[in-house]
């Protein structure tokens, strides 16, 4: 059982860099929640929920927020490369600490493959006739390279990812606003009509609503990365409160304004959103020159920075479970402030996406997406869960830890525990999703009985 004392940071963290600058941290906040899910999987969301979409990611949207509240909380109290998975081990136990931990670390090493596929197809595009294997195995060894390196040269990469899609997508904002007033040369304000006509708001009910609201709780995917990366940034406490605090506005620009913009300007059933994008879709229509490949290469940018901060994540929580006894220990070896073994383990899985990219080339980025679907919020369970338990312990033994606070605590953290339920039942309920939450609760389970006896055996020695 866990201790019911709030113990200090483990030591785990000391021999790692703190190459990452106020200024890496920052960027990494504010791009992280640009994701590829925003830019590529959105479009099958607007198509099932039209106008509703706004609404679906709106709610999804405040879950996030609260999650990324209750993380900040545990995080700024005790900054770890661990991030979520060390909060869960001090909660509830050790065996959660390894569910989260690994999970996640599964989730993160499979989206490496997924996004180095996709940035393949999109490279294949501008280069016809060359493989896509090839393209897998380049990004791979670049990105391997980078995180090998430095803990600096991830954070110049994403730096410089970061502002890229920053910068796309507030000019798209900005474009969009001024489409949707009317001012634009040669473009009337479409009002109203792309929102009201066509079945109104709820043109397929509540059940596309459903569809358009699980899209859009997968597209946030990626925001806990801060968190881990905090760990390693020159003043970790700053760095969190200030990514935490500044999410909520973040998600509502970034995310919720986007998609407004969106089904203002297209028809939401138009063919255009789901085959170029809803982004491209929307630029075609105020009449934006190369609007189809400005898109791409802003989808190509998120694809790679994700590639690149999933590398970096997944073998920092490697290294912080190996380095609190959970898993084999040569993966915690550190030379130059890297964890350089836990770097290469974390990135077999995308070489692996290299070799079945050319066998299965048509099937593989479906049957991935199946195996990882539900495992994000098995992972918001446990956080929320975790900050449940430590609330209470924080404010009795070490108070001037609660740099950030959870809102209204507990009512709303017990919110958030509801809203995940719901949409674990909302995932039962739809063919597509129920598949990816029986592969997902399948490896969670066998993970927590894995985590259990490695405990146990633990406690026997």
């Amino acid at each position: 059982m866990p201790s019911s004392t709030v113990k200090a940071p483990p030591e785990q963290d000391a021999s790692l860099s703190h190459g990452l600058k106020q200024r890496h941290l920052s960027m990494i906040a504010l791009g992280g929640v640009i994701g590829a899910g925003l830019f590529v999987g959105s479009g099958a969301g607007i198509a099932a929920a039209g106008p509703s979409i706004v609404l679906a990611y709106a709610l999804s949207g405040i879950l996030v927020m609260l999650v990324m509240r209750m993380l900040g909380e545990m995080s700024a109290a005790y900054p770890s490369s661990g991030s979520f998975s060390a909060h869960a081990e001090r909660a509830v136990g050790p065996w959660a600490g390894f569910t989260a931990g690994w999970s996640f670390w599964v989730l993160l090493c499979t989206a490496v493959g997924l996004e180095g596929i996709g940035a393949a197809k999109i490279v294949t595009g501008w280069v016809p006739g060359t493989p896509e294997w090839a393209w897998v195995a380049l990004f791979m060894l670049v990105f391997l390279g980078t995180n090998l390196a430095a803990v600096k040269n991830f954070g110049e990469f994403e730096f410089w990812f970061a502002a890229l899609k920053v910068g796309a997508i507030t000019l798209f904002l900005v474009l969009g606003v001024l489409a949707v007033a009317g001012v634009l040369p040669g473009g009337d304000s479409p009002g109203l009509a792309n929102l009201t006509g066509e079945g109104g708001l709820l043109p397929n009910g509540t059940d596309g609503l459903v569809v358009g609201l699980l899209a859009s709780i997968f597209a946030y995917g990626g925001l806990e990365t801060v968190t881990i990366a905090a760990a390693e940034s020159e003043n970790p406490v700053k760095g969190v409160a200030t990514a935490v605090r500044t999410a909520m506005w973040r998600i509502a620009v970034f995310y919720i304004g986007s998609m407004a913009v969106i089904v203002t300007l297209v028809p939401w059933d138009s063919k255009a959103v789901v085959e170029k994008g809803p982004y491209v879709a929307a630029l075609d229509h105020i009449g934006i020159p190369g609007a189809g490949q400005l898109m791409n290469v802003v989808v190509f940018v998120a694809l790679l920075s994700a590639m690149n901060a999933n590398i970096y994540g997944s073998s920092r929580i490697a290294y912080s479970l190996v380095e609190r006894g959970q898993g084999p220990r040569f993966l915690g070896r550190v030379s130059g402030g890297v964890p350089r073994i836990a770097v290469l383990a974390s990135s077999v899985f995308g070489f692996l996406c290299v070799v079945l990219s050319y066998w299965r080339p048509d099937d593989v980025f479906a049957w991935l997406l199946n195996m990882i679907g539900a495992v994000i919020l098995v992972v918001w369970i446990l956080i929320a869960v975790s900050q449940l338990l430590l609330r209470r312990r924080i404010e009795r033994e070490a108070p001037e830890r609660l740099v950030v606070r959870m809102w209204a605590f507990p009512w709303l953290t017990w919110v958030a525990l509801a809203g995940m339920a719901a949409v674990f039942v909302l995932m039962a309920r739809e063919p597509a999703t129920r598949t990816q939450l029986y592969w997902s609760g399948g490896m969670t389970a066998v993970l927590a009985a894995v985590g259990y006896g490695w405990q146990r055996a633990r406690e026997r020695r």
